[in-house]
């Protein structure tokens, strides 16, 4: 599994004239309908099988849409003139950003989804439950379906019937955000990331409230799940429902916030009906792990405390390739549930100043990620075309990542597109390199049977002497892959040495002075597949070699 996510928001935003903090007139606005389906085969010509839709239900706005009978938001409370995906104001609806006709926006989502099915691309939408807008009310919510809040006790702290959380007496004070502020709430609700006072930060979500799932935190979090708390079946409607709309599966933001006994509760009665409809669960700490997906029932955990940051700290040097094995050690019972990448939206950049300022330097990381193990990997659009997230949008800065927040573009993706033609020619020799090179490498990943059902095997204990290498092996059907990613600036003259196990566990001969190919640059390599001496071989700088070999 090859999941490509995107910001449906930017993709077809061909405007070049931007203003920081601009509106939807000034700066324009991606559609549903950019996603054609020759942009969704070029898409799928990548190596990806999903596509992962961010921002497809509707969240809080500064755009007025209230001629089309949706509520408006008071500015205070959003963050960025387009607000943010992660800030939900109507769990029935598609964001009207999105749609050619704002009236027809369900059906042009339905759309969407049928194209991409076309295209050979499997749907995944964003389902947000530990948090909403401050002001969330759905204008479409089915008939018989109470809105959240609808009958909470306002006067009472906590409930397990209640939706929300409360700050009985209290009203929200915005002043550590807006000075002289006019939005009122009250009584004031929890913050949506834990914040269970009046007074939140400008570093917090304070545009978001805290859905209330049974855990009564002021009284040291304990869990009050009998009777079922009202939110468990709210949620379990809202995924029903986009479930019967044709998606194949939900990417669920800040899985962990919300308790394992609701995950272990909604997620079998989705799958009764659905049953091959997946689970993706964004989860930080690693304690938790197993209990997400042994208890929790989610199918892929975000590989992010792990190998990833362990990745960014060999490819900016602070840490040594050794690393690696030990990170992987730490889940190899799980590996099949973890979901590698190198980019989303709430990281940087590769090619930003915050994370290694050249897309050269992810290509050593991608093949580690992408190709270590059969496990799913993720692409975050533009990242095949060394994108660099280095604008200054707006709400969100320059800070090395593509703003969700802001009306805006991406200069790779939109110059990639080149109004749907998809012809390269605005796009740089180097940048066509790469994203060859991403192709070539998920198409390792997804047509190898080495490296897509195959067996994995550490060659770093063998090679202590490597800290700017990591090596490893994958064995298909009928070859062997040696694969050496190098995170050196220089070319650099590798010598592996081969330990004895790994001929007699894979049941494979050795072999001295004949031919491998890397399949990455097409070249014939004459080398020794042996344990009387190193394989030594040349791998070129902020890249790496993968040897075929066959057995």
């Amino acid at each position: 599994m090859i999941i490509y996510q995107v910001l449906t928001r930017l993709f077809g935003n061909n405007e070049t004239l931007l203003v920081p903090n601009g509106t939807k007139e000034q700066n324009g606005c991606g559609k549903m309908s950019d996603f054609t389906l020759k942009a969704l085969e070029e898409i799928r010509s990548l190596g990806a099988t999903h596509i992962w839709y961010t921002g497809i239900i509707e969240h809080a706005t500064q755009t007025d849409y209230t001629s089309y009978g949706i509520s408006p938001d008071h500015p205070d409370v959003v963050k960025g003139k387009a607000g943010s995906a992660y800030a939900i104001k109507d769990y029935y609806d598609v964001d009207p950003d999105l749609a050619e006709k704002v009236p027809a926006r369900m059906k042009e989502f339905q759309n969407l989804v049928a194209r991409s099915h076309k295209a050979g691309l499997k749907v995944i939408i964003d389902f947000v439950p530990n948090h909403v807008a401050r002001q969330y009310h759905s204008d479409v919510c089915p008939e018989g379906t109470d809105d959240l809040g609808v009958g909470d006790d306002t006067n009472v702290p906590f409930s397990n019937q209640n939706n929300f959380y409360y700050l009985s007496g209290e009203a929200l004070h915005l002043d550590n955000i807006k000075q002289g502020s006019s939005y009122s709430e009250f009584p004031a609700k929890a913050t949506g990331n834990d914040v269970f006072c009046a007074w939140p930060g400008c570093n917090d979500w304070y545009e978001t409230v805290k859905l209330n799932y049974g855990i009564d935190v002021c009284a040291g979090r304990v869990g009050h799940f009998s009777p079922v708390p009202d939110t468990w079946h709210k949620m379990l409607n809202i995924l029903l429902f986009w479930a019967e709309k044709g998606i194949d599966g939900f990417r669920c933001d800040m899985a962990e916030m919300v308790p394992v006994e609701f995950w272990e509760w909604v997620i079998p009665q989705v799958k009764v009906a659905f049953p091959d409809i997946l689970f993706i669960a964004e989860v930080y700490n690693p304690a938790e792990y197993r209990n997400y997906i042994h208890r929790g029932h989610f199918d892929y955990l975000y590989d992010k405390v792990g190998l990833y940051d362990t990745l960014k700290a060999v490819a900016q040097g602070s840490a040594s390739a050794q690393s690696i094995t030990s990170c992987w050690q730490q889940t190899d019972d799980i590996r099949m549930n973890m979901l590698n990448f190198l980019e989303n939206h709430d990281e940087q950049r590769i090619a930003s100043d915050f994370f290694v300022g050249d897309a050269r330097k992810g290509r050593a990381p991608l093949l580690v990620s992408a190709l270590m193990y059969k496990n799913p990997f993720m692409v975050y659009f533009g990242q095949e075309l060394g994108e660099r997230g280095m604008d200054e949008e707006g709400f969100s800065g320059r800070d090395g990542r593509t703003t969700i927040f802001d009306y805006w573009t991406v200069d790779t993706i939109r110059r990639w597109r080149n109004k749907g033609s998809f012809d390269g020619k605005l796009l740089s020799e180097e940048e066509l390199l790469l994203r060859n090179f991403y192709a070539l490498v998920l198409k390792l990943k997804a047509q190898e049977s080495a490296f897509s059902d195959g067996e994995f095997f550490d060659l770093m204990y063998k090679n202590p002497h490597l800290h700017l290498q990591y090596v490893f092996a994958r064995k298909g059907k009928k070859n062997v892959f040696m694969v050496v990613a190098n995170f050196s600036e220089k070319d650099q003259q590798v010598q592996i040495n081969l330990p004895r196990h790994l001929f007699e566990l894979w049941k494979i001969k050795e072999k001295q002075a004949f031919f491998g190919t890397d399949v990455l640059s097409g070249k014939k390599i004459k080398l020794d597949f042996c344990t009387d001496k190193p394989l030594s071989i040349t791998v070129p700088a902020w890249n790496g070699i993968v040897l075929k070999i066959v057995i």
